[in-house]
């Protein structure tokens, strides 16, 4: 956050770097000095340069990349990972349809703290896999930003919870004099996701005023799997005709299969009748009617978004200003999903008037009661529309007195969401009284009256909203002059009220909805934390920083985080930096406060297929039902982390920069379901299952119960690398950069080691940027580490790795106009492929867009 003093000047204020550049900030001096706050210390201070890692992406770095949101920037980091998620992948069955968040080294969204301006932003009321709290960067529009900072250490002493990873902080646009209109349309290459933007930015500077105003809108198109040849089929096996590869089509089909309720593994497949199993749909070999649902499926949802931002400032006499920040946006998803699944809920009784069996006497399934396995095509395929509206507003005072800088703000934040189930979603109960009554019959889908469908079918709401009320003040200057400075100090405080609710309507509540997933949870606390720092001059040109912070939870207790940092310049070209700190990251609400919600993760049940092998593809992944309830009793996760780091500039126009980090976090708050399966399996309390006729079976799983514990620990250790070289010549100026993330170890609780599933080892981006006369290009290399498949599937093979290419071309030549033209993965590549899900790619660490080409034109008045 940048904050600046009254009556000083600052002559030059630039970032020397090009994409992805590190923190390099050189302020030259008039006859007086200001003092500028910096993200990862409250101590204001006249060196851009700070003891802990931090990496700078300006306006033009940014639009340099191409991208047309945060989210798609920051999936290009070296340092992101695992946990970074974007709405690809925002399915019927996600619980954050139209979210998007980063997870710095991969340690989780939930534990990288996202700021806007320095100060914290109230999280997403929708939780991400039922648990995961996270700031919804879409929220946030491009052309608001200034800049983005990414402190790449851990910050709890400076900024508390969540900070374990890093901090983000994005920093708004405060300083337009003037307007500016820019347009920008795009398409992909393969189908699928156009974009259309525009945004106005306007604003106006006088002798004790300061305004800046952003209005942006935001259209992409969906991209379907079907658009994809990759993941167009969920038969994997068939599409690639490797014999690892599996066969994802669901065992719901259409018409469907027909089991004994006594013993659903005697089953059928429905060949009986005028609806019978499509021929490609046949799985002999297990007796099932399967279901391609991977062409109705969102890869990426349709997104609208409009938003709004205001800055500013007034001058009120000559040491104190008043400020203000208000933000909005409303943004609308559309998600789409197959015919909604059912897997055994469903019953029909042997005097049914529509038993398929009724006239068979001699058949074994002659008057029994069946249940079965289907997909309601019949009532559409499942689409759901979620319409979210962000409010921010944070008003202040800041001054000087004397040599003291001060600053006091209320901030006020709001999240609200209604998600909708428009199609496709039966109610259960409805849809049992239907099969009871003979109004409907599952097994004739063609028979069915409009009377019947409109019966069953419902329409489902969610609900959900977040608040977050927050008073800080907080005061910095110097205590006295030493030897070889001044000693600087900052206090602070800072008290937050947060609440989360998320509630779906009465038939989820009730378990009515089959097909999809929706969490519940409700929760509120307090929080008071107090805060120090000191910077201490040692000797000449080093500088040792304390930080301390303590917190109190109204619903778990306290905590008291220090950090100790140092940055030396022996000489003028060279610096050396280290820190070590303590940080937590707090129990979000959603996991103490979640209500019970029913899941349909993929999961392998390791103890049955030990027993039977894969008789009735035990060992081969399926859906199953887990069930979750929040735990009130949860600890905060806590770790310890250190940082030493090297910046050499070689010659005047050859920098680099290399830091060490290690992380070691205790305590992890995680549900991993697949661990209680591996590890529970066959406790009847914790693993429910059904007898089958299958010798030695344990039994068919029917629900798993889950909740959340501090469940383990974690370590990890890496090295970031940032080098930069210019070149002016004849042919224009050349910026070089290549800034790579190396992780040298990783291990959690679970046994994921560096390399493994979606731990690539390695990533980089290499760029070059030209500038000449009226011209100016970019091209970005970006690199993603191959890694291993999925753990459970236990191939000895790997997921490729992956190399994109972004490329754009600039033209200055008409007066106050900028013209681009530009593609990301430019060579349209494809995501390599993994076998462990449908799709055919990981979607968390690969993007399945494909090319995407796009025109932009920026104007200023």
């Amino acid at each position: 956050m940048m904050n600046v003093r009254r009556n000083k000047s600052l002559l030059a204020l630039s970032i020397t770097t090009a994409i992805f550049a590190s923190n390099s900030f050189v302020a030259y001096a008039a006859e007086d000095v200001e003092r500028i706050e910096i993200t990862g210390s409250h101590i204001k201070r006249t060196n851009m340069e700070g003891p802990s890692p931090v990496t700078s992406l300006s306006q033009e770095d940014i639009q340099k990349t191409g991208v047309t949101d945060l989210i798609s920037l920051f999936t290009k980091l070296p340092i992101s990972g695992q946990g970074t998620f974007s709405t690809q992948a925002n399915s019927s069955d996600d619980t954050a349809n139209g979210g998007s968040s980063v997870s710095l080294r991969g340690l989780g969204a939930d534990s990288t703290l996202i700021l806007i301006n320095g100060r914290r932003v109230s999280v997403s009321p929708f939780a991400k896999g039922i648990d995961t709290a996270f700031v919804d960067i879409n929220n946030i529009p491009l052309s608001a930003i200034k800049r983005v900072d990414i402190l790449k250490d851990g910050a709890s002493a400076t900024y508390g919870s969540d900070a374990v990873a890093g901090v983000i902080n994005v920093v708004l646009r405060d300083d337009v004099d003037g307007a500016e209109i820019s347009a920008k349309i795009g398409d992909t290459a393969d189908g699928g996701g156009e974009e259309q933007s525009i945004n106005l930015v306007f604003g106006n500077s006088t002798d004790n005023t300061n305004h800046t105003f952003v209005l942006e809108y935001f259209n992409r198109e969906e991209v379907m799997y079907s658009d994809r040849s990759f993941s167009a089929t969920a038969n994997q096996a068939a599409r690639t005709g490797d014999p690892d590869a599996t066969d994802f089509r669901s065992s719901a089909g259409i018409p469907g299969t027909i089991a004994l309720a006594s013993d659903p593994s005697n089953r059928r497949i429905d060949l009986y009748g005028n609806d019978i199993c499509a021929p490609e749909d046949q799985d002999l070999a297990n007796n099932l009617c399967r279901y391609d649902y991977a062409p109705y499926m969102t890869m990426i949802p349709a997104a609208e978004r409009f938003s709004w931002n205001y800055m500013g400032k007034y001058e009120i006499n000559d040491t104190i200003r008043a400020f203000a920040e208000l933000n909005g946006q409303n943004s609308k998803s559309t998600v789409r999903g197959a015919g909604s699944p059912s897997f055994n809920e469903l019953f029909m009784s042997g005097d049914n008037v529509n038993h398929p069996f009724a006239n068979m006497p001699d058949d074994e399934f002659y008057m029994q009661d069946l249940t079965m396995r289907r997909r309601t095509v019949d009532i559409g395929n499942r689409e759901k529309r979620v319409d979210s509206d962000y409010y921010r507003a944070i008003l202040g005072l800041q001054g000087e007195f004397k040599e003291w800088s001060w600053e006091a703000a209320y901030s006020y934040i709001k999240s609200s969401s209604v998600e909708r189930g428009v199609n496709g979603f039966p109610n259960s109960r409805r849809t049992q009284e239907a099969i009871d009554s003979g109004l409907w019959d599952p097994f004739e889908p063609s028979s069915n009256s409009q009377e019947a469908l409109d019966y069953i079918e419902t329409t489902t709401t969610r609900v959900g909203k977040s608040t977050m009320k927050s008073f800080d003040f907080k005061v910095s200057g110097a205590l006295m002059d030493m030897t070889h400075g001044e000693l600087m100090l900052a206090l602070g405080t800072e008290y937050r009220e947060e609440s989360i609710s998320d509630n779906p309507d009465d038939q989820f509540l009730r378990g009515e909805v089959f097909g999809t997933e929706a969490t519940q949870a409700n929760g509120s606390r307090e929080n008071l934390a107090i805060f120090g720092e000191l910077a201490i001059p040692v000797i000449e040109n080093l500088e040792v920083q304390i930080a301390v912070r303590h917190e109190e939870y109204s619903d778990f207790g306290t905590t008291t985080d220090p950090k100790i940092s140092f940055l030396w310049a022996p000489t003028e070209d060279l610096s050396l930096r280290g820190s070590y700190g303590t940080a937590f990251r707090a129990p979000s609400l959603h996991q103490l406060g979640l209500g019970r919600t029913d899941e349909s993760p993929n999961l392998v049940d390791t103890m049955r297929c030990a027993a039977i092998g894969n008789q009735d593809r035990a060992c081969e992944p399926q859906e199953y039902t887990a069930v979750f309830e929040g735990n009130p009793n949860l600890g905060p996760e806590e770790s310890e982390s250190y940082n030493l780091g090297v910046i050499y500039n070689i010659t005047e126009d050859l920098n680099f920069s290399v830091d060490y980090y290690n992380y070691d976090i205790t305590d992890i708050i995680d549900s991993d379901t697949q661990f209680v399966m591996d590890n529970f399996g066959l406790d009847q309390s914790i693993v429910q299952r059904r007898p089958t006729s299958i010798a030695g079976d344990p039994g068919e799983v029917i629900q798993v119960n889950d909740s959340f514990q501090n469940i383990g620990d974690l370590q990890t250790s890496g090295i970031d690398l940032d080098i930069r070289y210019a070149l002016d010549t004849e042919s224009g100026m050349f910026k070089f950069g290549y800034v790579m993330n190396y992780v040298l170890s990783f291990e959690d609780y679970k046994g994921t080691e560096e390399g493994g599933f979606e731990q690539p080892q390695m990533r980089w981006t290499t760029s070059v940027d030209w500038t000449l006369n009226d011209f100016s290009a970019t091209a970005a290399l970006n690199y993603v580490d191959s890694f291993e498949q999925e753990a459970s599937l236990k191939l000895n093979k790997k997921v490729d790795s992956m190399m994109t290419l972004d490329a754009s071309i600039n033209y200055f030549g008409i007066e106050n106009t900028v013209l681009t033209i530009g593609a990301t993965n430019l060579t349209n590549e494809k995501p390599p492929f993994a076998y462990h899900d449908f799709m055919g790619f990981a979607v968390n660490v690969h993007s399945g867009q494909g090319r995407f080409a796009y025109l932009q034109a920026k104007y200023k008045f």
